[in-house]
C-alpha cells in the first residue's frame, strides 16, 4: 500500500465522529505498513489532512495500543513542536499522556525500553511550550498529566509544572483549574 490509498482513506474522514476515526483505523491497522505514511502525514503540518492523520494515529495509539507509534518514536518527539492545527496539537497532546502512562507504568513494557532521554524531553519541551500558548482545555490536560509523569523521573519538571499551575493555569477555564489542582495534590504527595 502506498502513501496516495492512505490519503485517499483520510479524505473520507469527513469529521472526528468515532465511527470515522475508527473505520480509518482499522483500514491502516489492516496493512500496517500504513502507520509509517500516517505519522508522515500527521507531520505535514502545513497541509490540513495532517489534522485527519492525527485523529487516526490517536485513534490507534488509543484503542489499539502505544505500542504502534513506537517505531516512530524519533520522527514523533522531533515533529510534535512544529503541529500548530489546533484539531492536531490535541491529538499529539493524548498520544504524549499515553507515552507517558506507560513510561511510568510499574508493568515492564516496550514503551519504556525504547523511549530515551532525548525523547522525554523533546516531549516535555512541547507539553511546557504547549502550556504557556494558548491551547485548548484539553491539550493542557493532557499536558500536565503527562509532565507530572515524566516528573516523576526528572524532578526540576515538578517545580516548573508546580510554578506554571500556579501563576498561569489557576486564571484559566474551570477544566484547567480543576486538572491543575488534581496534579498539585499529587506532586505535594509525590
Amino acid at each position: 500500500m502506498s502513501i496516495d490509498f492512505l490519503i485517499s482513506v483520510l479524505e473520507n474522514v469527513d469529521n472526528p465522529a468515532r465511527v470515522n476515526r475508527n473505520k480509518a483505523a482499522n483500514i491502516v491497522l489492516a496493512q500496517p505498513e500504513l502507520i509509517k505514511y500516517l505519522v508522515t502525514v500527521t507531520f505535514d503540518v502545513d497541509n490540513k489532512l495532517s489534522i485527519k492523520a492525527a485523529w487516526v494515529l490517536e485513534w490507534i495509539c488509543t484503542h489499539n495500543g502505544i505500542e504502534h507509534i513506537v517505531p516512530y518514536l524519533t520522527i514523533f518527539t522531533k515533529n510534535i513542536s512544529k503541529v500548530h492545527f489546533d484539531s492536531a496539537i490535541r491529538p499529539c497532546a493524548k498520544i504524549c499522556e499515553h507515552l507517558a502512562t506507560a513510561y511510568a507504568s510499574k508493568e515492564v513494557n516496550l514503551t519504556q525500553q525504547k523511549l530515551s532521554k532525548n525523547h522525554i524531553d523533546l516531549i516535555i519541551e512541547a507539553g511546557f511550550d504547549w502550556l504557556i500558548t494558548d491551547q485548548k482545555i484539553a491539550v493542557k490536560a493532557y499536558t500536565m498529566n503527562t509532565l507530572y509523569l515524566f516528573g516523576l523521573q526528572k524532578d526540576w519538571v515538578h517545580t516548573e509544572l508546580e510554578h506554571l499551575i500556579r501563576t498561569k493555569v489557576v486564571h484559566e477555564s474551570k477544566g484547567c483549574k480543576a486538572r491543575g489542582k488534581k496534579i498539585l495534590e499529587l506532586i505535594e504527595k509525590h
